[in-house]
């Protein structure tokens, strides 16, 4: 009798570590990709589909090599200049995930990503958890109010993608966006870039994004990273020069239709 109430417990904590309960789905999934390698697309999410069963954006079509910069910056410093820089001088659009301090104190910054064409989407407004949120109400709070801090200081409208911040979502998640009109984003490739006081070295990041490149590759950077500044425009000619297109979100999104 113990041993079956051992082997009960094992199995449901294994199940729970899987983000599955006997099939039903736990709350809180967090977002990860598996590398391959040889320019080979990444396992999502273990091969789970049900962010793309509910109209996620995170990796283009095989075949199609085309790349789609995405970036998470919740504050501005003189590399998310340096970044726009690169990006005007490559001619490549990218799309800033935003939240409202980026805008309050950076407002000239928010409206240069715009206007050079750059697509300017939704973080939230608290950076919480979203997963934990289950009343649609509070959600569209979530949403809506960085969205009215956007056009109240800019005068232009935010675009309807939204990336959960650190990628911890549910289900309810995906529901939620679905009702509201938003399109979730997330990645098939990142990598530890977002703390400015442990930066990987400018060569070894450089080799880390080029030799993870794959078809329909999504890729989070956060623009406020010094190694990311140093290697963007390097990592893009190299990108180009193997025969890839950069595009947009909006293209990706027809894509996947």
């Amino acid at each position: 009798m113990k041993f079956k109430k051992f082997l009960l417990a094992s199995l449901i904590g294994l199940a729970i570590a899987n983000n599955q309960v006997f099939g039903v789905r736990a709350e809180k999934i967090n977002w990860f990709f598996k590398p391959k390698g040889d320019n080979l697309q990444p396992e999502i999410l273990g091969g789970d589909v049900i962010a793309k069963e509910h109209g996620a954006l995170y990796l283009g079509p095989e075949g199609d090599k085309t790349v789609y910069l995405t970036f998470d910056a919740g504050y501005s410093n003189e590399n998310v200049e340096r970044t726009l820089d690169i990006l005007q001088s490559q001619n490549v659009k990218g799309a800033f995930f935003i939240l409202p301090g980026i805008i309050k104190n950076s407002k000239e910054t928010v409206i240069r990503m715009a206007e050079e064409g750059h697509l300017v989407c939704n973080h939230s407004t608290s950076h919480c958890d979203m997963s934990k949120i289950t009343n649609i109400e509070k959600f569209k709070e979530e949403l809506s109010g960085v969205e009215e801090i956007y056009t109240r200081e800019t005068g232009f409208t935010m675009e309807k993608y939204f990336r959960p911040p650190e990628g911890a979502f549910s289900k309810k998640t995906l529901e939620f966006c679905e009702t509201l009109g938003y399109t979730p984003v997330f990645w098939s490739f990142a990598y530890a870039d977002w703390d400015n006081s442990k930066q990987m070295n400018a060569e070894k990041a450089k080799e880390k994004v080029l030799s993870n490149v794959h078809d329909g590759m999504v890729i989070l950077l956060h623009p406020t990273s010094k190694t990311n500044a140093l290697i963007l425009d390097s990592v893009i000619t190299s990108l180009k020069e193997q025969g890839y297109t950069f595009g947009t979100l909006d293209e990706l999104k027809n894509k996947s239709r």
